[in-house]
């Protein structure tokens, strides 16, 4: 450029011809005719340069990559230097330089071409799961992100899960939903299993019950991406790096999950206030129009919790996702049913109800309090399960556990143990936790194991009797000396003849 501007200035400005420039530049004259037309270079555009050898090798290139694609699969792909080996081998000369040119010319113009899309207010908004390592209670683990991102302010919505699964899925949304404070009209998702039960073409999904029954209850409109094309969701694939690199790095610590969670949306939250769009507002700004156009949430809860049928074994256990749970022992060998949540699983079986705190897989969740009426019929059994019992009960089982022990033995401290056991099968357990703290601090239990059990029978209420309250009312003036429930149809004239 530096010397189109010297021949012209020369031309120009000094009155000097094109051939005594062309001398004193040594340049060619057609060069410097050249310039003094143009005032700067220019590429001359010619047409394609003849490619003899890619016109004989690139139709056995092209049969080579259509007679091995069946045979490739996941990280197996075809290579340049891979092609150019098959080509020597089968004594086609070419340079590998051209093979590889070759190839990605063709990848170039087979590849897909990106559509700028336009993002509106309430519109839009993309799900997706994230595997991040955290440290639990000094624990390094894997956990699983949960993120919801609205595409228009940009408003991120994480949680972390212990699970990457349809209850945890469903979980996310229902917390995702009341944080924002409304519903996208649109939610983007890869064909998840929590959500596609079978891809039907290219548009069509057939979904989970559950997932539908998500749906339905927010009125929004689920959208799918084409299998294996997760761009067809980048705004959530490149921000859950992002928040992964930004907010949960280096690996956050922190007591419990909830806590680790709780404190990694605030830093989302806080940092997203202080950015700003591309036109200079702030993307809270963007957001309060995101949520004027929101579907609002419904007045009734959803219940993210997923059903799954339990048998109950000869152990009262059961057996959810890879992990063991126990059940009151009258379920043993009954058919229950396990309504699974992102942290807990509500058992239900003939009308009763409990609540066990959920397992990783592999994990173990027994509660020695659902065998009381077992345990107080083996005191071998109490024995060996004593010190997770009685820290199951806490005080002053606990002191009472080490005092038998202490005093009498481990074999003998279960015969005991297994007497108060039955005490709290008959009373129920405040009743006996007061018996047996005044039994304890009038010194019992420190001689034989049936004077010990006298003294806390003594502090136990007595069996309360009939009373004017449940005694019907003909029945108030009569007086039976030996009677069986057939006495008493007689007496109140039902069952029979009058």
């Amino acid at each position: 450029m530096e010397q189109v501007h010297v021949i012209r200035h020369k031309h120009f400005v000094e009155g000097m011809s094109a051939r005594r420039i062309a001398r004193q530049l040594g340049l060619n004259r057609r060069t410097v005719q050249k310039y003094l037309g143009q005032s700067e270079p220019r590429r001359a555009e010619v047409g394609d340069r003849a490619q003899p050898v890619l016109s004989l090798v690139g139709p056995r290139i092209d049969a080579l990559m259509e007679e091995w694609t069946p045979r490739l699969e996941g990280k197996h792909r075809l290579t340049a230097p891979r092609l150019y080996r098959q080509l020597r081998e089968e004594g086609v000369q070419v340079g590998e330089r051209t093979v590889r040119r070759y190839l990605a010319e063709k990848r170039r113009r087979a590849a897909e071409v990106y559509i700028p899309l336009v993002h509106r207010p309430g519109d839009e908004a993309q799900v997706d799961f994230f595997e991040v390592i955290v440290d639990e209670g000094g624990v390094r683990r894997k956990a699983w992100k949960f993120l919801m991102r609205l595409m228009y302010s940009g408003r991120d919505f994480i949680h972390l899960y212990d699970h990457c699964d349809r209850p945890c899925f469903l979980d996310g949304h229902v917390r995702a939903f009341a944080h924002l404070g409304g519903v996208a009209r649109r939610l983007v998702y890869d064909n998840l299993a929590a959500a596609v039960k079978r891809i039907l073409g290219l548009k069509e999904r057939e979904l989970t019950d559950r997932f539908n029954a998500l749906a339905s209850h927010f009125l929004f409109e689920p959208c799918f991406a084409r299998p294996r094309q997760g761009h067809d969701k980048g705004g959530v694939e490149s921000r859950g790096k992002a928040i992964r690199l930004q907010h949960l790095t280096p690996i956050v610590a922190g007591p419990d999950l909830a806590t680790i969670s709780a404190a990694a949306l605030r830093d989302v939250d806080r940092l997203w206030r202080q950015r700003r769009h591309d036109d200079g507002r702030l993307l809270s700004t963007l957001f309060e129009e995101d949520r004027t156009l929101m579907l609002p949430l419904p007045g009734a809860p959803f219940d993210p919790r997923c059903l799954q049928p339990a048998a109950v074994s000869h152990s009262s256990t059961v057996k959810v996702d890879g992990a063991v749970y126990s059940l009151p022992e009258g379920w043993a060998r009954l058919d229950a049913e396990a309504w699974i949540g992102a942290s807990d699983i509500r058992f239900c079986c003939r009308g009763e109800e409990t609540l066990r705190p959920r397992q990783r897989p592999g994990g173990k969740r027994i509660e020695y309090r659902d065998y009381l009426k077992e345990l107080s019929r083996k005191p071998q059994a109490v024995r060996q399960v004593a010190p997770e019992l009685v820290a199951e009960l806490g005080e002053p089982y606990r002191h009472l556990w080490t005092l038998l022990e202490k005093t009498h033995g481990g074999r003998q401290a279960g015969r005991i143990l297994a007497g108060v056991l039955g005490a709290i099968n008959d009373h129920g357990q405040a009743v006996v936790t007061v018996a047996l703290e005044e039994a304890l601090a009038a010194g019992a239990f420190a001689a034989e194991g049936a004077a010990n059990l006298l003294t806390l029978t003594r502090h136990l209420p007595t069996r309360p009797v009939l009373t004017d309250t449940v005694v019907p009312l003909a029945l108030r003036a009569v007086q039976i000396e030996a009677g069986s429930a057939a006495d008493y149809d007689l007496l109140l004239a039902v069952g029979g003849a009058s």
